[in-house]
Order: C-alpha cells, then structure tokens, then sequence
C-alpha cells in the first residue's frame, strides 16, 4: 500500500474565519489524504514546527485577513532556515492577482482564490506533493559535507543542533520518519 500524502491545513495570523481551511481539508481528506488541521490564530512559528513534528509533505494556508505577503514570506523563511526543503506549500484566501507573481517568486507553490475549484485543489498540490516526496527520498538533500549530511541510510534526518557541523547524530538527532505524539484535529478516513 503507497503511503499516504500528509498535508497540514493553517490558518497564520488572526483572521478568524476558518470555514474555507475546513471545507479544503475535508475535500483532501475525501481525495484520501491524511490532513492534520491545526486550527485558528498560528504563527508562523507554530505552523512550521507543526509541520517538522507531522512529517507533513505539503501545508496549505488560508489566508483572509490582507497579511498574506508577510505571513507566506514568514513561513518560507522560517521552512529555508530549518532545512526543510521538500514541503509543498500551497495556499487561499483573499489574494489579489498583482500579489501572486511575489508569492510564487517566494516558493508558493499554488494560491487558490475564491471560486477555484475542488478539483484544482485536490489534483495540483498532492501532485506536487508527491512528486516532491519522491524526489528527496531518492537522493540527498543539497548543502553540507558528508560528516553533516541530512542523509544517512535512506532516511532524512531532523538534528536538533543549532550548528550542524558539530553535531554528533549520537542522541541529538531523530529519523525524519519518526512521529511525533499528534495533538492536532485529524481529519482521517
């Protein structure tokens, strides 16, 4: 059986209309995804965190309080400075069309406004989630020696180090693969 697509559903910042993120994460979880919703008002900081924790390979956004260029910017940056390069981020809400060049140049992989349909929205981010999953799993992740590579026997590692280079892997470091106790909404069929 091929393992199931792990998406995380947020809503960043302190918009408090969540009915959309639940309506997408359902239409995920219907297309046979596992989506682990993590409710209203996350920071950047969370949102990211939760993604580690999950071992998620896509996190969608929604986004309807106008803050949407600082709050992808936010979670980009803060998902370059952890390493975690394979997640396929996509998102919604409110968006003006001027803003999506910005947020593609930014990384988003697909923003999806008002009227886009289920479909859309089912087919292109866990295409893009796959695709991306198999990709890191078949070679190494990019930038390090081989003393501190994030790759070692088939398996992305997470170190929990601040400097990578003096990390010993003997007990500060974790598969990629291993699950974290889970304290969010899942949404699982």
């Amino acid at each position: 059986m091929a393992e199931r697509i792990r998406v995380v559903v947020a809503k960043p910042g302190l918009d408090g209309h969540d009915r959309g993120a639940k309506v997408i994460a359902r239409a995920l979880r219907d297309a046979g995804m596992e989506v682990i919703y993590t409710g209203l008002h996350q920071t950047p900081e969370q949102i990211v965190q939760t993604v580690i924790q999950e071992d998620a390979d896509a996190v969608g956004l929604s986004v309807l309080s106008g803050a949407h260029m600082t709050l992808f910017a936010k979670t980009m940056e803060l998902l370059a400075e952890r390493g975690v390069t394979d997640v396929v981020v996509f998102g919604g809400g409110i968006i003006p069309d001027a803003d999506l060049p910005e947020l593609e140049r930014l990384g988003v992989a697909k923003i999806f406004t008002p009227g886009a349909s289920m479909e859309d929205t089912r087919a292109k981010s866990p295409a893009r989630a796959r695709r991306r999953r198999l990709r890191s799993r078949l070679r190494p992740t990019p930038g390090g020696s081989e003393a501190d590579a994030n790759w070692a026997g088939g398996a992305q590692w997470i170190c929990s180090s601040t400097k990578p280079s003096s990390c010993s892997r003997r007990t500060a470091c974790r598969p990629r693969s291993a699950r974290w106790p889970r304290r969010r909404t899942r949404l699982v069929r």
